[in-house]
């Protein structure tokens, strides 16, 4: 746990806490405003949170999307969590991400994200 980035986060970079878990932007977004909702404990994935937690993280989804509501006035989003190296989880500490979404990011929008970094770069 000690050589964990997200259990040793710099608290200046918070943007919105509860009691559980906190929220980041995220440091490789694949749109403005990218943010991460972690909990405060470490464990490695979603299934493993407790219900006090899996409460939080609900909670504060909901207090960051009203926040980018005003800050980034996206036209949707996206919510994913990566469970499992073979799930594209690179950080073995849970979080969930929330993905702002625009019109025109990406050429057809099906699918989610499947495409969104790939526009980014192009």
């Amino acid at each position: 746990m000690s050589e964990c980035i997200f259990c040793n986060y710099n608290k200046s970079e918070i943007i919105a806490e509860n009691k559980y878990t906190f929220a980041i932007l995220d440091h490789s977004p694949v749109n403005e405003g990218h943010s991460l909702i972690i909990p405060k404990r470490h464990f490695s994935n979603f299934f493993e949170a407790t219900e006090e937690e899996i409460k939080a993280i609900y909670g504060l989804l909901h207090e960051v999307k009203e926040i980018f509501d005003i800050q980034y006035e996206p036209d949707g989003y996206n919510i994913g969590v990566n469970i499992g190296a073979y799930a594209g989880q690179t950080i073995e500490h849970m979080h969930v991400h929330l993905i702002p979404r625009y019109v025109g990011d990406v050429g057809n929008p099906r699918g989610g994200v499947r495409d969104l970094k790939e526009a980014l770069v192009e």
